[in-house]
């Protein structure tokens, strides 16, 4: 199977299946001297782990990390960094191997490869994204060394949407908003007990990014992090900035008109600034010092309770009653994963970005 290997200097392999054994990451790429140790990946796997919520799977995985190669004495020594996750809690008995689940990718899967691991979808399962977010964490510590903070929420829950942020506040739907949060509660509630699901948009912001991050043409700055978005299983738009309300605008509301504050001396103090960001933190796909914002629409879990139509292996017409230990909704749990993924983009644009000039490189090895 191809297509596990996201990135180009800064890079993850991801593997395992569902019902396997285990499930790991290996990051290729990642600078040394960095402070790396099992507890700055397993911060950020607590926050996806399932069986921590009501709104989550009981599921119940530890998700335990252990870095097996790349770091030395607390730090990444510039190797290939493997780090192991295992599964502890699977029930393949729980799995029809004939029967297509509606909104999964079994039948896709048996068309490709003539079979599929039916046991939790295999690698399509959401549990291979714990292997992302061990890697995702391993480039937001990189990232921390340089200042650049990546941070996601859940923006909205159906058609329930925050409107006054509030990072102190802090739920099991990760959405920072108490009233949203209490009336986005009571919906998932509802679709919990009607066997049914929820979808969802998760907001993300990444922080103090310099200008001249990203390649032009098919490298663009939002075109690796669409890429990596949205190979997370789930998610199924990206919109940067203004996003889809773009195409409502006129050209003169949307143009985000730049100037150059004074400062109290009267003297222009050299920092560029922009009275809106409907771009989004990204011209021309090279981010321009301003924060860049997306957000991710995440569909509703596709196993549900309710008995479905559907098709089988031999193509017959069959109604189906999925069993199992399954999300309500993805969205909480997929905030940590968008994270992640956005956090591995921008590491490898940095580091792509070293070679765009020869006075980089001059002063990166020849000062």
């Amino acid at each position: 199977m191809a297509g596990s290997i996201f990135g180009k200097q800064f890079s993850i392999s991801t593997w395992g299946e569902s019902h396997g054994k285990a499930i790991g990451a290996v990051v290729d790429g990642c600078p040394a001297g960095i402070l790396l140790e099992n507890e700055d990946i397993q911060k950020l796997l607590d926050r996806r782990k399932p069986g921590v919520s009501p709104f989550a799977t009981p599921r119940k995985e530890e998700d335990i990390v252990d870095i097996l190669s790349g770091t030395f004495e607390g730090k990444t020594t510039g190797t290939p960094i493997s780090m192991l996750i295992k599964n502890r809690d699977q029930r393949s008995e729980d799995y029809d191997r004939e029967s297509y689940r509606p909104g999964h990718a079994d039948y896709t899967y048996d068309l490709k490869y003539g079979f599929r691991d039916y046991r939790g979808a295999g690698r399509s399962s959401g549990r291979e994204t714990a292997a992302r977010v061990a890697g995702g964490a391993v480039a937001k510590k990189f990232l921390a060394v340089l200042g650049v903070d990546v941070r996601a929420y859940t923006y909205s829950i159906g058609n329930v949407a925050v409107t006054n942020p509030d990072f102190s506040i802090t739920n099991h739907l990760n959405m920072p908003d108490e009233t949203a949060y209490n009336q986005a509660a009571q919906l998932a509630e509802q679709a919990k007990q009607a066997e049914d699901s929820l979808g969802g948009e998760i907001m993300c912001e990444i922080f103090n990014i310099p200008a001249g991050i990203g390649e032009p043409v098919f490298s663009k700055l939002e075109a690796i992090i669409a890429q990596a978005v949205l190979s997370i299983g789930a998610v199924k738009g990206i919109a940067f900035g203004a996003g889809f309300d773009a195409a409502k605008m006129n050209g003169s509301k949307h143009n985000d008109i730049m100037y150059m504050p004074a400062c109290r001396t009267g003297r222009e103090n050299g920092a560029v600034k922009k009275r809106s960001n409907n771009a989004g933190g990204v011209y021309g796909g090279i981010s321009d010092g301003s924060t860049i914002f997306f957000k991710a629409a995440v569909k509703p879990t596709s196993s549900i309770g309710q008995t479905q139509d559907t098709i089988n292996n031999r193509h017959e017409n069959i109604k189906l009653t999925i069993s199992g230990r399954h999300d309500p909704l993805i969205v909480p749990r997929a905030v940590v994963v968008v994270e992640a993924m956005a956090a591995l983009s921008i590491a490898d644009l940095i580091l792509q970005g070293l070679s765009a000039n020869v006075e980089t490189v001059k002063r990166a090895f020849f000062r």
